[in-house]
């Protein structure tokens, strides 16, 4: 009976501890499963931040919102590598580990279980060599009790010889011998027996179960670990994944929309000033109309390009538009406002407005109702005439850039179907060399247009450097090459040179704040020395006595040159 409960006890064991094991698979399992998981969530994250994270196609979105979305795909790009991390650390610590372990713990089970195999086959074996001296003993036993009977019977038979009796008695002396013997060997192996078998399940047995028990316990203490460093492995990088998350919302918090609001009126800004108030005309004080009439002075308001009759032509878009330029300039200043008025706003520069009108000319012959829609159109910006001259060079520069990047672009596509075209001709099996010619082609005529522009566009920012360098500071023998690029900043002209030689004065009729780049803020009466004249765009530049220079429109001032 004890020794059934020790076997049961053992295949009980024998159970667990593999049912231990297959729960350590199942584990190892589970983690290699959460770590794709992770890997594929990664993957998809890094993917959706690199869709997002192309080149601005449109300049005019906000710089500071938009450099914060950037910083947001950043750091969705860190957050996706700490899930990487994650996913690697699992595979490591806890996939590779445990099942290094375990291939470990199963030959240790082996082995024990072996052991204890051998332990139960010798007791088995021992057990049977009992049964068979037990059984000897009882059959010879019964032998010798046979013999001693039929000894006696033989001697009380009184026709019996005397040999059989002594034959009879013989033989059961014998049988009483070998039964002694077979006694003997009985009590020996039933002593060995008894012996073995407390070793068995005394000493043998126990030691395979502490053993069992031993790998066992180290196998849920492993496990256990196992289980805590699936939540340790996303603790260590909880950190960094916050920072990821604070860097998202120092982002957010770093958007500013009056700063985007600026940048957009900072880009988008023309130089122009609003209208001026509609003066009142005295006809009672006998004014001349006529020589206003027939000057480009800058209209003061809409009504004075469109007419107050409208059944009258408006005389810009009438052959009056033709011309020349010596008899459109004006013979003086802006008349000064009548006092009983107050001071009237100031007024545009004249030959922007001029070359507005005279475009839109050569189009349609829409009513005009602000100045707004003559900056607004197209052949106006074509060459930034429209804007002062700093802002002007700016915009050329920043075109000329753009046209350099698009061409460089070319080039290497050019350069790259080239390469390609001598691989297909040393190698006919990879492609046809016929088939890139329409894209070399293309690539080539676009090459052509984009050296044409850079050429127009040197020539415009070399017009306008020239425009506006000091009289005598041009020499006819170092007259530059319009068909070189143009990348000098020209506010180093006048910031190493030598000051200019006043070549007049002026006197402000209004307030300017010169907000614009390259103008100069002036006070109404201020007198300034004139440094150069207006080159036609209706900008005079000036300097103070302090040394400040700038441009100002050259309707705010009254000019006294030197003679």
């Amino acid at each position: 009976m004890s020794r059934s409960t020790e076997l049961d006890q053992y295949d009980v064991i024998e159970k667990h501890t593999q049912s231990g094991l297959e729960l350590v698979e199942k584990y190892v399992k589970f983690v290699k499963e959460r770590t794709e998981i992770e890997q594929n969530y990664a993957k998809q994250l890094r993917n959706l931040s690199k869709k997002y994270n192309q080149k601005r196609s449109n300049k005019d979105e906000p710089e500071c919102s938009y450099q914060s979305f950037l910083d947001i795909l950043n750091e969705m790009n860190d957050y996706a590598g700490q899930r990487e991390l994650i996913a690697e650390n699992l595979m490591m610590n806890i996939c590779i580990d445990l099942t290094k372990y375990l291939q470990e713990l199963k030959q240790e089970r082996k082995a024990y279980l072996m052991e204890a195999k051998r332990a139960q086959q010798n007791l088995e074996s021992t057990y049977k060599q009992l049964d068979s001296s037990k059984k000897r003993f009882e059959r010879e036993w019964r032998e010798a009790e046979r013999a001693t009977q039929y000894a006696e019977k033989t001697d009380q038979d009184i026709n019996a010889t005397k040999a059989d009796v002594e034959k009879a008695k013989q033989q059961a002396h014998m049988r009483a011998h070998v039964a002694d013997e077979c006694k003997n060997d009985y009590a020996a192996q039933l002593q060995k027996y008894n012996k073995e078998q407390s070793h068995f399940y005394f000493n043998e047995m126990p030691l395979v179960f502490n053993k069992l028990q031993d790998l066992d316990e180290r196998r849920v203490r492993k496990l256990a670990h196992g289980y805590i460093l699936f939540s340790d492995t996303e603790k260590h990088v909880m950190p960094i994944i916050g920072k990821c998350l604070e860097g998202i919302t120092k982002a957010g918090t770093n958007v500013n929309e009056k700063n985007d609001s600026m940048v957009i009126i900072e880009q988008n800004k023309s130089g122009f000033e609003r209208p001026g108030d509609v003066e009142f005309e005295d006809y009672s004080q006998g004014i001349n109309r006529t020589s206003s009439d027939s000057s480009l002075g800058t209209p003061k308001g809409p009504m004075d390009l469109l007419g107050k009759n409208k059944g009258k032509n408006f005389w810009l878009f009438s052959k009056r538009s033709k011309l020349s330029s010596s008899t459109l300039t004006p013979s003086s200043a802006p008349p000064t406002p009548s006092p009983a008025n107050g001071p009237p706003s100031p007024k545009f520069g004249r030959d922007p407005l001029s070359y507005c009108l005279k475009e839109i000319n050569k189009t349609v012959k829409p009513r005009i109702s602000s100045f707004r829609t003559l900056r607004r159109s197209p052949t106006v910006t074509e060459d930034f005439a429209h804007l002062p001259p700093e802002q002007r060079r700016k915009r050329l520069q920043q075109k000329l850039e753009e046209i350099y990047k698009d061409l460089q672009k070319e080039t290497d596509q050019s350069e790259a179907l080239g390469k390609m075209k001598d691989v297909y001709e040393k190698n006919p099996q990879m492609g046809d060399p016929a088939s890139l010619a329409s894209q070399i082609n293309q690539t080539s005529q676009n090459i052509e247009r984009l050296r044409g522009d850079l050429n127009s566009r040197n020539e415009d920012l070399l017009n306008n450097a020239i425009k506006h360098v000091p009289d005598g500071a041009h020499s006819d023998e170092s007259t530059p090459d319009p068909s070189q690029a143009i990348y000098a900043e020209f506010d180093d002209d006048f910031e190493d040179e030598e000051l200019t030689a006043p070549i007049g004065n002026c006197t402000a009729m209004y307030n300017f704040p010169g907000a614009s780049e390259g103008t100069i803020s002036m006070q109404e009466g201020e007198v300034l020395a004139v440094v150069e004249e207006d080159k036609g765009d209706g900008w005079t530049r000036v300097r103070r006595n302090n040394g400040d220079e700038g441009y100002i429109p050259t309707s705010y001032v009254t000019i006294t040159l030197n003679k």
